[in-house]
């Protein structure tokens, strides 16, 4: 993916997701309608963190190219230049993937 012109604001972060498997573990291709929505996705731009009520603001545990697990209806799907992708709150995201 190019490089994208867009920045989230407070606690947001946009998320690339990754396409679901194609086919099973026994080798069955599964068609479009049988797929599950993407729950992972690789971290291309974060929020500068949630303004607390000291004035400070929060940082956040993910950062730029890291790979996520996010809620399966969590986050909001739009297109820029061509590419689908997701962005969530930061609460939204369940975990990093830690390799």
């Amino acid at each position: 993916m190019a490089k994208i012109k867009i920045r989230p604001l407070d606690d947001r972060v946009v998320v690339e997701p990754v396409e679901a498997e194609q086919t099973t573990a026994g080798g069955i291709v599964l068609p479009d309608s049988a797929k599950e929505k993407p729950q992972r996705g690789k971290v291309l731009a974060v929020g500068p963190g949630r303004l607390l009520d000291s004035g400070q603001r929060g940082e956040l545990s993910v950062s730029v190219g890291d790979e996520v697990i996010y809620g399966k209806y969590g986050g909001t799907d739009i297109e820029i230049n061509g590419d689908d992708v997701k962005i969530l709150r930061e609460s939204d995201i369940l975990a990093k993937v830690v390799n």
